[in-house]
């Protein structure tokens, strides 16, 4: 098969992005888009392949049914409520059925001309090398969607293309939520040296899997030895390192094979393999079964 480049899509506008997902609606604010989730059609599946955007993504969403939800290399199962934060620029896919509803934010920081604020250091949820997700009961959402209410009102009720008060009451929103996830941090223990390098090696592994696959690549974005790395993973998970990287490259193998029409050997070079064969050795290994035979058992 002649090798197919497949590049990640990237959206740099709003409108560009709403348009490669299920839900209807569409943004006269080029900066700024407040989406109800809705169900759909109750036998929907929605799974969106790796892609990046250039501007900012965060929800508050409830189930109103038996799913799973993935975010990048996060799933979680049946969750009642949860928040979700995602940073321009990161690698990012996701998956659920069509039993989540709530609230939906997209904005850039032209959006807040009159502030500008330093989003990395004032509102850390908007982490640059991964995902945040919080997962909650009902009562906590319960607090949070009346914050998220306010917002849409102002929205929805603006006729005008700037939605000046949507947008002041977005910013308000913003450090309530930094607020409300202190609050929920405080018994939390301060992590370790080893601890804190684990972790930001598997934020690292998540923006960047599909072009390093070693773990010296990943030692050198950290400033530190590969054989140190390995070692503190090591220790604090009981889990080589380079098992981290194959899991979660086997992890969206597993979804473009489950969730998409592509074709193996598209999928092997979507995922930056030199050929389909070794994919195929590579997929085997990792989940146990041939790509054609997984696809066709969850079909």
């Amino acid at each position: 098969m002649k090798k197919i480049k497949i590049t990640l899509p990237y959206y740099t506008e709003i409108n560009d992005f709403l348009a490669s997902i299920p839900w209807p609606g569409r943004t006269t604010d080029p900066d700024f888009y407040c989406l109800r989730l809705k169900p759909l059609d109750q036998d929907l599946r929605i799974y969106r392949p790796p892609f990046k955007r250039s501007f900012y993504f965060f929800a508050l969403l409830f189930n109103s049914g038996k799913i799973e939800v993935n975010y990048g290399d996060q799933t979680i199962h049946d969750p009642d409520s949860y928040l979700v934060f995602h940073s321009p620029n990161l690698v990012y896919s996701f998956a659920h059925n069509n039993a989540l509803e709530g609230y939906v934010i997209y904005f850039k920081p032209e959006c807040f001309s009159f502030f500008k604020p330093d989003f990395h250091q004032q509102f850390p949820l908007f982490d640059v090398l991964h995902t945040n997700l919080f997962k909650f009961d009902h009562a906590a959402f319960k607090q949070l969607a009346p914050h998220f209410e306010a917002v849409f009102t102002a929205y929805e009720r603006s006729l005008k293309a700037q939605h000046i008060e949507a947008r002041v009451k977005l910013l308000g929103l913003l450090y309530y939520l930094e607020d409300f996830a202190l609050e929920n941090k405080k018994d939390i223990r301060p992590a370790t040296t080893q601890q804190i390098l684990l972790r930001k090696f598997i934020q690292l592994i998540d923006n960047h899997y599909i072009n390093k696959r070693t773990v010296q690549e990943y030692a050198d974005m950290l400033s530190v030895t590969a054989n140190y790395l390995s070692q503190s993973v090591k220790h604090v998970s009981g889990k080589k390192a380079l098992t981290f990287i194959s899991d979660r490259l086997a992890a969206e193998a597993r979804s473009l094979i489950q969730y998409t029409d592509y074709e193996v050997g598209e999928i092997a070079y979507q995922l930056n393999f030199s050929d389909p064969a070794n994919f195929g050795k590579f997929f085997k290994k990792q989940v146990g079964l041939s790509p054609s035979e997984f696809r066709k058992q969850r079909k």
